[in-house]
């Protein structure tokens, strides 16, 4: 950047260096103001004025300009009588915290920002700004000043705590977390070194205080630098709310989408202008479509009890509400839910907070279950939760459920030995309880546990007891998604006839319309009865009519598992080009998720050996090892391997003909 900066100081182009307090505006502007290529075009006549050590008035800033430049002119009302010495010579000037006097609320700022709009225009000078604020004359070419690299950031905390320490990971985790903000940086080290800390101590109080801690023993502080932002007119102008809605930005690790705050603050009317301005402040940054700010100015400015924020609270029952909506792939309103997408951090750290400092809201666990389906839907992943969830007591209203949700995370990404465990827990729950519909409910996903684990039978004795269940309660809906996955039993236990029956059943239960998505998975399971009973014709058919129905509504879930097993059928069939087609349309539907990616790139590995492009095959088998393994699938990992041990044999049976030859 000093670089940059130099190049067109030298070409004369004003320039504005923007950012948050402590970003190091100062100490670039200074080291380019210094720099040798600077001294030998400008000479003597390099100018710094600090902006905030006068009365914001174009009086008193002309004033200083005559002063600085040795015009010898008293009171001078305007730039006119300084002219003569202004355009006399080259000159660098530098307008240090210019956000004390280009603040647009402050008085006199219209007569202040045309004496800096003027001074930009010289074109013998180069002016160079550095302020918070990015209300800057247009002329000026506007850089942001980015935080530090993770080696600057190294050599600036070593430089003042002790340049002959040996480097800490436990200092490179706080450095981290202050976001390479140089200024906290340079408070951490003055303060660790003032009390003669060693790293480890120097951790217990990081931990213990967090960015309370600093302040220097002179009372430099990253308090007073944010304040300082907080006290300017153009921030004090936005209201009352202003402040909390700071604090509900930094208590998100993600801050807010900007596509989300119609719903998230509807109370207040301007809330587009106010993060405008916020950004205009240094106080936010746009990353992503995400307005958020630094980490020290999060941790500063984070409600220190968020239950006693009304605007915090009143947010997360927006999130709650939004939640609340149930998923349903069948309504038009599906797409909606997406939004979990680029939230789901967001709401993660909510709940967290939240199951801990209002452990005993009903609304909070319900909101927690609803969470943990949105991401079943659309972003397959575990969450932080999962320990609050076990140690909920078996009295608590919502364990069953939450357990239950939780349980499917889990099968999403293929753990299906601890969805088990927990859909256990969850049954013996609703037994106590006598919910015949709850028990169904769970034995239904008990059946497909068992199956997922090779324990067919078991998985068939469970799936007809929740259907017998479901019959007497009346409820086909669910009978119906019963039968669909005691069909994967059936046929893993070589029950085919049965199974061809129960999908059919299944099929036959469902209504025509409001059921799309369950009816799709019933020719999903009649495809795969046929692929087992070999009528390739018949399987291909549903699997097609599957296709056409999950199509127009992207259910990627599903879609992937039907080209996959498109893809499994092909491959037996030996038409193994067709199934490279569907495993690459099964791998476009995979999206974040990596078990679905694993089984793909599985059934590739297979395919390339089969067409006994061996290196390729083994490098793909690999990659679906390597991902079996982090999800803790443990009898993937081994099916891998045993592949893994035929692609070896394979090369070396072709290297030992290759040598034979």
């Amino acid at each position: 950047m000093i670089d940059k900066i130099v190049n067109l100081a030298e070409k004369f182009t004003p320039i504005a260096l923007i950012g948050a307090g402590g970003i190091g505006k100062t100490s670039i502007a200074l080291t380019v103001l210094h720099h040798s290529r600077i001294k030998q075009r400008f000479g003597h006549h390099r100018r710094f004025i600090r902006c905030d050590q006068f009365p914001a008035s174009s009086v008193h800033l002309l004033q200083r300009l005559s002063d600085v430049i040795d015009a010898g002119v008293q009171n001078p009302e305007n730039l006119t009588p300084l002219r003569t010495f202004l355009s006399s010579k080259e000159m660098i000037i530098v307008l240090d915290n210019a956000e004390s006097i280009l603040d647009p609320q402050g008085k006199n700022s219209q007569e202040i920002y045309g004496v800096v709009e003027e001074l930009s225009q010289f074109s013998n000078i180069c002016l160079c700004i550095t302020s918070r604020i990015s209300t800057t004359p247009p002329d000026c070419k506007c850089l942001d000043v980015p935080t530090l690299s993770m080696e600057a950031a190294h050599d600036t905390f070593y430089r003042i705590y002790d340049s002959d320490a040996d480097r800490s990971i436990v200092v490179d985790s706080i450095l981290k977390k202050l976001d390479f903000h140089p200024l906290s940086i340079t408070l951490l080290a003055t303060v660790a070194r003032q009390n003669k800390w060693d790293t480890a101590r120097l951790a217990q109080e990081w931990e213990r205080r967090r960015t309370s801690m600093l302040q220097t023993q002179h009372n430099k502080s990253l308090a007073t630098t944010i304040e300082l932002s907080l006290a300017s007119p153009l921030f004090r102008e936005l209201g009352p709310d202003a402040r909390a809605l700071l604090g509900v930005v930094a208590f998100f690790p993600q801050g807010v989408d900007e596509n989300n705050l119609e719903w998230l603050f509807p109370t207040i009317s301007n809330r587009a202008d106010v993060f405008d301005k916020f950004c205009i402040l240094s106080l936010t940054h746009r990353t992503n479509g995400f307005i958020t700010m630094l980490a020290p100015l999060r941790d500063y400015l984070s409600p220190e009890d968020p239950k006693a924020s009304p605007l915090l609270c009143a947010t997360k029952e927006h999130y709650f509400a939004r939640m609340s909506i149930k998923i349903n792939p069948d309504m038009p309103d599906f797409g909606e839910t997406r939004w979990i997408i680029s939230e789901d951090l967001n709401v993660e750290h909510l709940l967290d907070v939240f199951t801990t400092i209002d452990a005993n809201s009903d609304g909070v666990w319900d909101s927690c279950a609803h969470f943990m389906d949105y991401l079943v839907w659309h972003k397959k992943r575990l969450t932080v939760l999962a320990p609050k969830i076990k140690d909920l007591p078996d009295d608590h209203r919502s364990e069953p459920e939450c357990l239950f949700r939780l349980s499917c995370l889990f099968a999403s990404v293929g753990n299906h030995v601890e969805r088990k465990q927990l859909l256990v827990c969850a049954l013996t729950i609703w037994r106590e309880r006598k919910s015949d519909r709850g028990v169904a409910s769970i034995l239904t996903e008990l059946s497909n546990a068992n199956w997922a684990i090779g324990l067919h039978k078991e998985g068939i004795q469970q799936a007809e007891e929740a259907s017998e269940i479901f019959e007497r309660l009346g409820d086909m809906v669910s009978q119906a998604r019963c039968l669909i996955w005691l069909v994967d039993s059936l046929c893993s236990d070589n029950q085919l006839d049965t199974a061809e029956e129960a999908a059919l059943r299944a099929i036959n239960l469902l209504p025509e319309k409001g059921q799309e998505f369950q009816v799709c998975e019933g020719h999903r399971a009649l495809g795969n009865v046929y692929r087992f009973k070999g009528d390739t014709e018949k399987a291909i058919h549903h699997f097609e009519v599957a296709i056409g129905i999950a199509s127009p509504s992207n259910w990627h879930g599903v879609l992937f598992w039907i080209h996959y097993e498109l893809a499994r059928l092909l491959h037996s069939e030996g038409r193994l080009d067709d199934a490279h087609a569907h495993i690459k349309r099964a791998k476009s539907h995979a999206a974040d998720n990596t078990y679905y990616l694993g089984y793909a790139m599985e059934l590739q590995a297979r395919v390339w050996y089969d067409q006994h492009r061996l290196e390729e095959a083994k490098s793909e088998a690999l990659r679906a090892a390597d991902v079996y393994e982090k999800l803790g699938a443990a009898k993937d990992v081994e099916d891998c391997k045993n592949l893994l041990r035929d692609i070896e044999k394979g090369l070396n049976t072709s290297v030992a003909s290759g040598q034979s030859d």
